[in-house]
């Protein structure tokens, strides 16, 4: 008898708390069409605003681009300095391992051995002159093993370097071997040798250390 009675009221409750949700439902149904009809306080408010508000339409504003009526003031084109050569004494010069002003330096640690930049008030600005009877270098891979005497007129470093296998002095020309004391019998006969173990030849190794080779001959005949 009283499980009867329980689920009677629970009917009740269920069906007024419908009645209620669709209730509500309406009445705010029903409140956002009476504000968007236009008689709502929000939008009597906003109309008062736009009535107190003077708005001015100004006929002069001018909306195009004036980029064209800049005046230009030379050409667009940069114009090439001019710079004289320099004095003859300076045809070997190079500017960070200058050897007289490398000299000045401390011993200490070889420190003078370093390079030291000139300053911005040493710098040079005019054109280092080619030495006397400069001729054209040799195209590659010559220009690989041969140097123009004349083009750098200096035999000191065959005479230092003449038991290392590094570079010959031949007539007018100067002659890399390319072996220096690691290739006795030359960096090409080397790479020749590397080929009979590892496929060089076919692409598939792309990437070679040049371990301990000062002159980078190996590099060079990689090539």
């Amino acid at each position: 008898m009283g499980s009867k009675n329980n689920s009677s009221s629970n009917r009740a409750r269920s069906s007024a708390s419908i009645v209620i949700v669709l209730g509500l439902c309406c009445f705010f149904y029903l409140l956002g069409a009476w504000q968007k009809i236009g008689f709502g306080n929000s939008d009597g408010i906003a109309l008062d605003i736009t009535k107190q508000t003077d708005c001015k339409v100004f006929s002069t504003l001018d909306f195009e681009s004036h980029h064209n009526e800049i005046p230009m003031t030379g050409s667009s084109e940069p114009k090439a300095k001019a710079f004289e050569p320099c004095d003859v004494r300076y045809t070997d010069y190079t500017p960070c391992q200058e050897q007289d002003r490398a000299m000045t330096f401390p011993r200490e640690n070889m420190i003078y051995r370093e390079r030291h930049c000139p300053p911005e008030e040493e710098k040079l600005r005019c054109l280092v002159p080619a030495p006397r009877g400069y001729r054209t270098p040799f195209p590659w891979p010559k220009s690989r093993d041969y140097v123009q005497y004349d083009n750098v007129p200096h035999k000191s470093l065959t005479v230092e370097k003449a038991v290392q296998n590094w570079v010959k002095f031949d007539g007018k020309v100067f002659r890399f071997p390319g072996g220096g004391t690691m290739f006795p019998k030359g960096a090409d006969a080397y790479i020749d040798e590397l080929a009979s173990v590892i496929p060089i030849a076919d692409g598939s190794i792309r990437t070679a250390l040049d371990t301990g080779c000062g002159v980078r001959c190996s590099s060079l005949y990689f090539f």
